[in-house]
């Protein structure tokens, strides 16, 4: 009995944990009729909404409150998209808001969800289908309403960006009966007509007014272009279909000219960096490859065969200076030489002797005649003076023993 017996506390403990465990009641639509509503000094709202058979308490925390841009009062018609808790200290259950639609577009915010959902599930919001938005853009091409400030803001941004980018208008109907087929259209007609990039987009608005946007037609259209798409719908806070599927979103309008526009000054700045840093690496290798180009020069003058044929003439040059020093010395020997042998030869020169009165005597055949022994009586024999010769005959000759 004492084990089944539980304080107040565990009880309201125990139910706000099942509360909390309840997928179902942890992200729920609650719609009915405002009453009671107070706000509060300290930015909470406390309101209960109420149908014709019941009533719950409700409570939007301050930080909640971007989920309310209208002003709720008593009596208006709203959907709650919140939690079911239990505030365990007083034992009541209320619903804790995180989004407050008005009733009018209840049904669309359901339908926007089931689709939403639905595309999610079929891919159509996954990573790996985005398409990278071009850096340097030309050809800009918008889909959006003709007048109003979204359309007047890109071009202001476009124009102070890059002003040779060129933009391409798709006039299309942004809200409204027949919305949902101008925009799809419009996505068709510029993708087909070629530009880098597309910006889809308008201002801020109600969900109705932006439920062009939250269509499956447009979520096909951009999904299927082959061109890259940067959704533009609203403000921070308003969020499409058309944002899940695009290949980038962009908060608002300015934002998307942004993106897809790049400043022309800092591409400029940019190219003029690069090519500062271009030609000082040119200049850099340049001076390297005629260092290099020197060196093969003059390895070249040296291997060459006109260098080596200059190299042979200067040795065959001095080769030749010196074989001239040594036959120049050597002539110089052999006068030397021949002047020595020359006075040594006149010394023994029979015409010296026959300058001194000698004569030279020969016989008939001009055999020189040296001794009187070989001559005989009658013996004709020639005798040679210093200035002529004489023919005679041996009369006699008188040998000395």
């Amino acid at each position: 009995m004492k084990n089944n017996v539980y304080t107040v506390g565990q009880v309201n403990a125990y139910i706000a944990k099942m509360l909390k465990t309840d997928f179902f009641l942890q992200r729920i639509y609650i719609k009915g009729e405002v009453s009671n509503c107070k706000y509060h000094t300290s930015g909470h709202i406390y309101f209960t909404v109420k149908d014709e058979k019941a009533q719950i308490a409700a409570v939007m925390f301050k930080g909640a409150r971007s989920g309310l841009k209208f002003d709720m009062k008593d009596g208006d018609k709203v959907v709650v998209l919140g939690s079911v808790e239990v505030y365990e200290g007083s034992g009541r259950y209320q619903l804790y808001a995180k989004e407050i639609k008005p009733g009018g577009a209840g049904d669309l915010f359901l339908e926007y969800e089931r689709l939403k959902k639905e595309l999610e599930e079929m891919g159509m919001f996954a990573a790996e289908y985005k398409r990278r938005i071009p850096f340097y853009s030309a050809k800009i091409g918008v889909v959006t309403a003709p007048t109003g400030a979204a359309i007047q803001d890109i071009r202001n941004i476009t124009h102070r960006r890059n002003p040779y980018a060129q933009l391409v208008l798709y006039p299309a109907l942004v809200q409204g009966e027949g919305a949902i087929e101008s925009v799809a259209r419009g996505i068709k007609t510029l993708d087909d007509y070629g530009v880098d990039v597309m910006i889809v987009g308008r201002g801020g608005g109600s969900i109705e007014d932006l439920w062009a946007f939250n269509s499956e037609e447009v979520a096909r259209a951009i999904f299927n272009a082959r061109t890259p798409i940067i959704s533009a719908v609203g403000h921070e806070t308003d969020t499409t279909i058309a944002d899940f599927v695009a290949d980038l979103r962009a908060p608002t309008p300015s934002a998307a000219a942004e993106l897809a526009v790049c400043d022309v000054r800092e591409v400029m700045s940019k190219i003029g960096d690069f090519a500062w840093r271009l030609e000082n690496h040119m200049r850099t290798k340049i001076d390297r490859e005629r260092q290099k180009a020197e060196n093969y020069l003059l390895r070249l003058k040296t291997l060459s065969p006109t260098g080596r044929l200059n190299e042979k003439k200067q040795k065959s040059a001095e080769l030749e200076r010196r074989l001239e020093e040594v036959m120049q010395r050597r002539l110089t020997d052999v006068r030397a030489k021949t002047v020595l042998f020359a006075q040594r030869l006149e010394g023994v020169s029979p015409l010296k002797h026959l300058t001194s009165g000698y004569t030279y005597v020969t016989d008939e055949n001009g055999k020189n005649v040296k001794s009187a022994a070989a001559l005989s009586k009658g013996d004709r024999i020639t005798l040679r003076f210093i200035d002529g010769e004489a023919d005679a005959t041996v009369s006699g000759s008188n040998i000395r023993g």
